[in-house]
């Protein structure tokens, strides 16, 4: 993997900021340690920091120009199957100069124009400029995995893997109401807008092409709406998921820098590495153990496992101390509010694996795509009515008022029936946007001093929402899940985390055919009243250890409350949410944060320490930015 950063000038002025190229391409240095480059021509400046993995050699760096010296591309990602292109172009009479997956990426353009993407298997941002034309064609892979921003005025459009990239061209930072309001609900930003104004992230599976200085936007690619079924029964599903995923695997193990695998202990990662081993002995395999927190350790899973497959198994074991230690480097790097908490524990895991490799596989897509997370099962059951489901909603007054919390065991219990009495009470719609929310509507409005735009939240929330409706099956909710939660938390906490450490994660589960493929299946092939991921889980039954199934998903849960009731008071009450602060800032209302405050140190905090953290991830990005 890499960083990219590039601008398209429309008059003079766009032309003046080519100076801060440089700049840009220095604070994309943690994913591409191994070498930089520029390429400027008339209207374009093309930026590229390289993180070296096919072909380390320097006839590999970028910007990448073919042969005929029209053509210029800078490219963030890995091109799969580029041996199978590479074999096809050089019987049409193509030079090679590199072995790299960048010079076949290139000509497969040249030889096929634009509708070479839909010939790619991979995860990827790109930018090819032709000089002759002079366009510039900027595109993303189909589902997301590789992340490109896009910043766009009368005088340029700015792009770049990373905000902090963009912000180094000193654009105006002006934050985008809307996207603060749909925060202080997720936590993250929903894609395709980003925290200021004038600056998105380009959809995944689409591309811009800008010729004579108008821009072009279409998408190639869609995840396909679940509404056409497979003819496959369910064996025979098993088997072709089975052959899709080892295709999958075998294709990402090709490197020519040392690889590994994250091994967690859970069905995803152990697939992974059962499917990986088959192409290579001694698999390197890491796995982050948890000292002070033994409910959430699954060491031992995955050391069944690791002994299973004779991999070369690496475990690092934190404390909760080692945990926060690493929180200050990890709203450092954020560019971004982002605060998924787990956020934590990937970036100590990828920093510790790069010590021994640069790429590592990830069991990360699965959980979307085959209806793996708890709240796939409540939303399963929520569309069952049945007894239980009535009693549930009758105690809605009652359980609000009792204490809840994710500290301990029968807390966590209470709080997880309150959640899901909450969500019967609501339509199918508000329930989905409900249980993917930290905070919901109202909590969020209350937050806030100014006014949001209400008609473009609006617009937004009908947008995630389009494809649930009443009765709405499993398969409507993971198809939302994929453009919401995959596309604006998961695959972004692992792609800059990762970055961070320079170590580059792949993803076999999200490799288009597998996604094509899940969304044919019916829903009882993913799950039942007893069965989260069922096919994934039935499919690889024989390569795994008896033990990993049966047992509930755990997770992991930062000791947030923790910290906040200790090591962090001080910040809390001092500093970031400190009442004077606030009011001096001028964004969130005092009132209710106070009340935030009280209840985090009550006997009853719930969910507050979500909520609190959401906070103080945006106050301390805030200060970074503009106090």
């Amino acid at each position: 993997m890499c960083g990219i950063t590039g601008i398209y000038a429309f008059n003079e002025n766009g032309k003046s900021y080519f100076n801060k190229i440089n700049e840009s391409i220095k604070t994309l240095s943690f994913r591409g340690p191994d070498d930089t480059g520029t390429f400027k021509h008339n209207n374009v400046a093309l930026g590229h920091s390289r993180l070296a993995i096919i072909d380390t050699t320097s006839a590999a760096s970028q910007p990448f120009t073919d042969n005929s010296g029209r053509y210029t591309i800078i490219f963030n990602g890995e091109f799969y199957n580029f041996k199978e292109h590479q074999t096809i172009l050089k019987k049409k009479g193509v030079k090679f100069k590199s072995n790299s997956d960048t010079e076949v990426l290139l000509y497969l353009y040249i030889n096929e124009g634009i509708s070479f993407l839909n010939k790619v298997n991979g995860c990827f941002a790109l930018a090819i400029y032709d000089n002759k034309d002079e366009t510039l064609l900027i595109a993303r892979d189909r589902i997301g995995i590789k992340p490109l921003i896009i910043y766009h005025d009368d005088d340029k459009l700015i792009f770049a893997s990373e905000m902090k990239a963009i912000l180094a061209y000193n654009i105006p930072k002006k934050i985008n109401n809307v996207s603060l309001y749909n925060y202080l609900q997720f936590n993250y930003i929903p894609s395709p807008y980003s925290i200021f104004e004038n600056t998105e992230k380009l959809i995944p599976g689409s591309y811009i092409l800008i010729k004579n200085k108008k821009i072009e936007k279409k998408q190639y690619y869609k995840i396909p709406y679940p509404n056409k079924k497979t003819d496959l029964t369910y064996n025979q599903a098993q088997q072709k998921l089975n052959e899709l995923l080892s295709e999958s695997v075998k294709l990402r193990m090709i490197s020519d820098v040392p690889l590994g695998a994250f091994l967690s202990g859970g069905i995803d990662s152990s697939v992974i590495v059962a499917l990986a081993s088959q192409f290579t002995k001694n698999l390197n395999t890491f796995s982050i153990g948890y000292k002070d927190e033994p409910f959430y350790d699954e060491t031992y899973y995955a050391d069944l496992v690791a002994k299973k497959y004779k991999t070369n198994h690496t475990v690092f074991s934190l404390s909760n101390d080692d945990l926060f230690n690493n929180l200050y480097k990890v709203l450092d790097y954020i560019d971004e509010p982002f605060a998924d908490s787990s956020a934590l524990a990937v970036n100590i895991l990828s920093m510790h694996t790069r010590e021994k490799v640069t790429v590592a596989l990830s069991g990360d897509g699965a959980d979307e795509m085959f209806a793996g997370y708890n709240k796939h099962m409540a939303h399963f059951k929520a569309n069952n009515n049945n007894f239980v489901n009535s009693i549930i909603k009758i105690g809605s007054p009652f359980w609000g008022g009792i204490p809840q919390s994710r500290n301990n065991k029968f807390g966590n219990i209470i709080r997880q029936i309150n959640r899901f009495s909450e969500g019967l009470n609501l339509s199918e719609k508000e329930r989905y946007w409900r249980w993917c929310s930290i905070n919901n509507e109202q909590q969020a409005g209350n937050l806030l001093n100014s006014k949001y735009a209400n008609k473009e939240y609006q617009k937004i929330k009908n947008s995630i929402l389009a494809h649930i409706n009443k009765d709405s099956s499993i398969s409507n909710i993971l198809y939302s899940d994929m453009h919401l939660v995959l596309q604006s938390d998961m695959l972004h906490k692992v792609d800059h985390m990762s970055m961070a450490n320079s170590l580059e994660v792949r993803t076999p589960f999200l490799d288009h055919n597998i996604v094509d493929f899940a969304f044919q299946l019916p829903d009882s092939y993913k799950i039942n009243k007893s069965t989260k991921k069922r096919i994934l889980q039935d499919s690889f039954r024989h390569n795994l250890p008896e033990e990993l199934y049966n047992r509930p998903k755990h997770g992991f849960e930062v000791p947030m409350l923790k910290w906040f009731r200790n090591e962090l008071k001080s910040l809390i009450t001092d500093d970031l949410l400190n009442d004077n602060f606030i009011k001096e800032q001028n964004i969130f209302n005092v009132d209710v944060i106070k009340k935030m405050k009280l209840k985090l140190f009550s006997t009853n905090p719930q969910d507050i320490q979500s909520q609190i953290w959401g906070l103080l991830v945006f106050q301390y990005w805030w200060k970074k930015n503009f106090y």
